[in-house]
This record gives structure tokens, sequence and C-alpha cells, in this order.
């Protein structure tokens, strides 16, 4: 059964929050959803319950409660309480507060952390601690208040899902659990007002979508259009976070064709985007990337995301290199790493990419060139080079769409299964006798000057 609660703030959530009319909360009875303990971390369920056993409201919210119901095994724990972060610490030794745009407080379990957030409303007075920027952005906003007046703050409404521990029922404001069922992806309030609140969001509907397979709803899609270059006033480093999300989920190719659609990648990527709209080959090598990159990860392998920055700056890369070639004179390999630099350093506009990812992957690109020489001690030493295997398969994948030699990449691939004197005939080194040293030539001294 699902029935409404008691009377709320409602009517004045909805009109700060752009949205018409009002309603009150259904409650869905335990009977009456799949969301069970079972999927829910311990870690998440100690905090749930130690706050409600101190008096507090305690809720999972957002994407564990929508894919709980999704049955997708959720590994991410949110909880909103009416708990400030000052009593969340007060409850927990394991506890610390973070954040200026958010006041949020961090629980944690070893390696686990439970996100934990206060009830936030709308800033309706001058002195609410909260600040906006000339387009509309959120920069600050710790203004407190009941879980009525959160569910408005909330972005979409699949993720506006409110688990209660103290029932196990589900709290659902806005048809949240509908939309859920149809899969598709509505925010909550004005759509204009609410992605310029947080341009973000745009890449969050994208990741949604391609994640979930849901519908992006068209009042979502027309709100994107006029907006999508408010994503430069973002943080770079913010959007550093936001790719990671983006392209390392498993769903990187479906989220590529996606962010191109709604022209958001360009926005991210703009060299890139420019480069696959003019060369085909190109495209090819991208999409054997993303493909690659969800393999990988259905596989439970690892991804680094210095390999698909890579290979997104590939193309810029090489024609850039080109030209710094023909002005001064250089090896392919510096090119290639000068050229690098450049291009990185006008990505660094639009999304901060750590140094611990860019030098790496500006070596494998370097050494892209060096894979022609099968001969000799140069070839010795790129086997034996730290970024050898980055480097070798980025090659592979370009032999995989036919832009680099099969000739070439089969000759790595088998050197390296080689035993030392089978390496040694491949790379047309002379083997040296074992025990023999080569006989060391003594310099002649130079006969003492005569006084």
């Amino acid at each position: 059964m699902i029935r409404p609660i008691g009377t709320t703030n409602a009517d004045n959530n909805l009109k700060n929050s752009g949205n018409k009319g009002s309603q009150p909360p259904r409650i869905i009875p335990r009977s009456d959803h799949n969301v069970s303990r079972k999927d829910i971390s311990k870690s998440a369920l100690k905090v749930l319950y130690r706050l409600h056993k101190a008096g507090y409201q305690a809720f999972l919210v957002g994407g564990c409660v929508r894919d709980s119901m999704l049955e997708l095994h959720p590994k991410d724990f949110d909880v909103a309480t009416n708990a400030t972060p000052e009593e969340v610490r007060a409850q927990f030794g394991n506890c610390r507060l973070i954040g200026r745009r958010f006041r949020l407080a961090h629980v944690r379990f070893g390696r686990e952390i439970i996100e934990t957030a206060t009830f936030r409303a709308a800033a309706n007075h001058h002195d609410d601690d909260s600040k906006h920027d000339d387009e509309g952005r959120i920069i600050r906003d710790n203004v407190y208040g009941t879980i009525d007046e959160d569910v408005w703050r909330r972005d979409f409404t699949c993720n506006a899902l409110y688990y209660n521990i103290a029932d196990f029922s589900i709290w659902d404001y806005v048809g949240g659990v509908e939309d859920v069922k149809r899969k598709r992806l509505v925010l909550i309030g004005d759509p204009d007002q609410r992605l310029r609140e947080d341009p973000v969001r745009m890449l969050r509907a994208v990741r949604f979508a391609g994640k979930l397979d849901f519908t992006i709803d068209e009042s979502v899609v027309q709100a994107m259009r006029p907006n999508v270059g408010l994503l430069g006033n973002v943080p770079a480093a913010r959007l550093f976070d936001e790719f990671l999300k983006l392209f390392q989920s498993g769903h990187a190719e479906r989220t590529f064709d996606l962010l191109r659609e709604h022209k958001l990648f360009g926005e991210l990527f703009p060299a890139t985007e420019e480069e696959l709209r003019q060369d085909d080959r190109f495209m090819d090598f991208v999409r054997a990337a993303l493909r690659n990159t969800d393999r990988r990860v259905a596989e439970g392998k690892s991804v680094t995301p210095m390999f698909l920055l890579g290979v997104f700056i590939w193309w810029p890369v090489k024609k850039l290199a080109e030209i710094r070639r023909s002005e001064e004179k250089m090896s392919e390999s510096q090119s290639l790493s000068l050229a690098s630099y450049e291009i990185v350093a006008q990505q660094q506009q639009r999304i901060s990419l750590p140094r611990r990812f860019t030098v790496p992957m500006r070596e494998m690109i370097s050494l892209q060139p060096r894979f022609e020489f099968m001969r000799g001690k140069r070839a010795t030493n790129l086997l034996q080079h730290r970024r050898f295997r980055a480097a070798y398969d980025f090659m592979m994948l370009q032999a995989e769409v036919g832009q680099a030699d099969e000739a070439i990449a089969t000759f790595w691939t088998d050197v390296q299964t080689q035993s030392a004197e089978e390496r040694t005939a491949s790379f047309g080194m002379k083997s040296q006798p074992a025990g023999k040293r080569k006989p060391r030539r003594r310099r002649r001294r130079k006969p003492a000057a005569e006084s």
C-alpha cells in the first residue's frame, strides 16, 4: 500500500524550485518495493542505525536506492539526515568534515567512505550561507532544512528516493519510482534553472543515460541546448572527476555517443572534437579504444585515465608534431613529446589533468615511432622501458584499426614471449659466450713531460 504522510512545506518548496503545484510525499512500505538490506553495505547500515538510535532521521538517498530498485547491486551509499555535520561528527570518531560548496561528513570504515549530508533547503534570506555566480551556478550552499525541503534540491527524480531505516520504507516526493520503472531522466523543477545552478547536471544526465540505458526527458534535452557553454564556468578539477565517472564505469562508448549527440564532448575536448569531425580514421581509433576500455571494465581489469586521455589527444598531437618538425630539426619522438606538452597545456584550460597522468601519457605517445626499430640495442632498450606496456597497447590499438603495420605489431607481440636466446636473435644482437668477457683495451699513458 502507498499512503501519503502528513502536511509538508511542499507549496513553498515547489515555488522555490520552479515546480508548479504541490503534492505530498508517498510512503512505499517494505512489502511493496524490492530494496533490501542485503544489498546495503554493513558500513552504511552502521551509520544509519547509529543516527536513528541517537534520535535523528536517517535515510539512504540517491543512486544507491535507484540502483537497488534496478537490481544493479550498488557500491556507493549516501546518507541524508537532519543531523548537522557537527552532530554527525560527534557520533563517529572515524568522521571528518569536508567541502566548502556543500558541507559534508565522511564516515570512514577502512577503505569505504559513507558520505553523510544534512538535509538542505533553498536560500531565502540574505544572510543564508549560500552564493551563486552571475550565471546562476551555485558556488556555496550550506542552508540546512528538512527532508521536505531537501528533496527539491536533488537533481533527477530517480535520484530523489529516500530509504528510511526506521521502517525500511521508501519516501517518494516527485514520482521517482515511476520514472525508474519507465527508465526516464527527469529534472526536478525548472530544467533551465536547474542546469544553470549546476551545469555538471548535463554531464550527469548523459552519464546516467549511458550507464542505466535511460532516456533523457525532452524537457531536459531542450534545456541543455542553450546551456552547454556553461560548462566553461565549472572548475577544471571538477570536470576531471566527471571525466573519470563518464569513461571508466564500463559504458564509455555509449556515453561518448551521447556526449557528442548533445554537443557536450566538444566542451570537454575541443581539439579532439575538431579532429573527429574532419577524419573518420580518428573516429575509428577512438571507438576501438572506448570498446577496449569497456571490455576491460567488464572483465574486472584495471583501467587508467592516462591511456584514454592519450587516445583523445593523439590526432591533434600528431598534426602539431608535423608542424614542429617542419619548423625545427628534431626527431619524430621529440616532436611528439613537444606537441603533446602543448596540447595538454591547452586541454588543461577545460579539464585539469593531474601530472601523474600527463607525464606517463606523454612518454607513451613519444615512444610510438620507436616500434619501427626492431634491431639492435635501441630495440632492446624499448622492451625494457617503464612505459613499454602502455605504449605497446597503444600501438596495438592502432594496428587493430589498420593504422599501424601488422608486421611490426606481430614482431613486438612475439618478442615478449621469447626466450633470452630467441630474443637476442630477433633483435639481431650477437650473443656473448657464457663466462667470457670482452677484453678491455688498455690506455697508453702519455710519457711525463721532461722538466
